[in-house]
């Protein structure tokens, strides 16, 4: 009876209640092999089930309430109750706002580097009409007849020697040339190239021997200690051959960057950079070929390799320093016969200036047909001092040139008017010069007497 009346109860439940735990446990009650465990404890069972389940209902109603919150701080959309399946989607989308918002990132900057990786890539900066100038050079120094052309480094060695005495006798010139003139090198070399100019002859050379031969090179003394500390260490280290790099060549005493440049082109025939000596330095300056005005040589380089193609690092030096001895020279530049005096800012502005017409240089001086001459005035005695022909004349002046004209006729007759002026220089008080030049006079035409 017992069993049948929870069987009953168990059955009524299962109608009023539509939950899903209890129509486990009814149909957990139907089976005969779970009997007994749910009459040892399906109360107990039952209540712990309904407390998940308020527990769940609980939960729902928090999640509901937050997303009320979030709904009231950001503006909604009407939604239509029609359609469930749209209020679902929507419902999952406001979930992700509660997240607090991040601020957008900003947008990569792609950098790209050149080929050797210095730095980043930048435009290249180029002068205003560089090849039209260039072209121009060219066209000047087509001819080759100036003094570098004929005397330069690539001239000065031997051509019949050995490899190794070839390069050394280019890099000996190179050192010679500095603020020397070509056909001065010239000579050293030839004289220095009659006494088998080598490693070994340099060696056992003698300094004043040496000092004979390169004379007058510019400051031949101190080129003669850095020849043989060079040589010696090309000797030692090198192998009696001059080094074949850039700072190789730096290490010798007294070579620097244009000498390493050159002496790498026309020695080892490889161009590592531009020779830059003082007409390159002065040229480039004048054509506005440097961003701005540079002191140094060495800053010329530097300026040049930046924007200069590298296939014309090796013709630029010859080509510019036979311009500047023939054209742009240091001191009153040709402008006039330059090509370029129309393009180079810094046309006429160091040719010589024009002499004004009547100068004193000027050739076409004026010149009147008359000559000028300038009268002195009447009044103004002739021994008078400039200070006392600026002041109006005096009384005491008109005496004065009395007395002079007295003295002056008494000595053309060969009277001895010299004992009067003594007198005279009493009363009328002479000047200090004229009174020093009487007093000498008085004193020799009184020695007489006084003897």
């Amino acid at each position: 009876m017992c069993r049948r009346k929870y069987l009953c109860a168990f059955r009524r439940l299962d109608v009023k209640m539509i939950s899903p735990y209890f129509t486990e446990s009814a149909a957990g009650v139907e089976s005969s092999d779970t009997m007994g465990k749910i009459n040892t404890g399906g109360i107990r069972g039952l209540r712990s089930r309904v407390l998940k389940s308020e527990d769940a209902a609980v939960g729902v109603k928090a999640e509901m309430h937050e997303r009320s919150v979030t709904d009231a701080q950001t503006p909604a959309e009407p939604v239509s109750n029609s359609n469930a399946t749209t209020t679902k989607g929507k419902a999952n989308n406001d979930q992700a706002p509660l997240r607090s918002p991040r601020k957008p990132r900003r947008g990569h900057v792609k950098v790209e580097y050149e080929e050797e990786g210095v730095g980043p890539k930048r435009e290249r900066w180029e002068p205003c009409d560089w090849r039209t100038q260039l072209s121009f050079i060219r066209e000047m120094r087509s001819k080759r007849d100036a003094p570098v052309d004929q005397m330069g480094a690539e001239t000065c060695y031997d051509a019949e020697a050995p490899p190794e005495v070839r390069r050394y006798q280019v890099l000996i010139s190179l050192m010679l040339s500095s603020q020397t003139k070509d056909h001065v090198t010239a000579g050293a070399m030839q004289r220095l190239r009659e006494r088998d100019l080598s490693v070994n002859a340099i060696l056992n050379m003698d300094d004043d021997t040496l000092g004979k031969l390169v004379y007058p090179v510019g400051f031949w003394r101190t080129k003669v200690k850095y020849i043989k500390k060079a040589t010696d260490l090309i000797k030692r280290e090198f192998g009696d051959d001059i080094p074949n790099t850039v700072e190789g060549l730096m290490r010798l005493p007294g070579v620097g960057p244009k000498m390493a440049h050159l002496a790498m082109d026309i020695a080892w025939n490889q161009v590592s950079g531009i020779g830059v000596d003082t007409h390159v330095h002065r040229i480039s300056n004048r054509l506005g070929w440097t961003k701005k005005e540079t002191k140094m040589p060495e800053q010329t380089r530097r300026v040049l390799e930046e924007w200069l193609p590298r296939d014309l690092w090796s013709e630029i030096n010859w080509l510019l320093v036979g311009f500047g001895q023939q054209v742009c020279l240091p001191v009153g530049p040709l402008c006039s016969m330059c090509l370029n005096q129309y393009t180079c800012p810094s046309a006429h502005r160091s040719s010589p200036k024009k002499m004004k017409a009547g100068s004193p240089k000027s050739p076409n001086r004026l010149t009147s047909p008359t000559p000028r001459v300038k009268e002195e005035p009447s009044d103004v005695p002739a021994y008078c001092s400039p200070s006392q022909r600026r002041r109006k004349p005096t009384p005491k002046d008109v005496s004065e040139k009395e007395l002079h004209t007295k003295s002056a006729c008494t000595e053309e007759r060969g009277t001895e008017g010299k004992t009067e002026a003594p007198g005279d220089d009493r009363e009328g008080g002479p000047s200090l010069p004229r009174e020093r030049h009487r007093g000498k006079r008085r004193t020799k035409a009184s020695l007489p007497h006084n003897a």
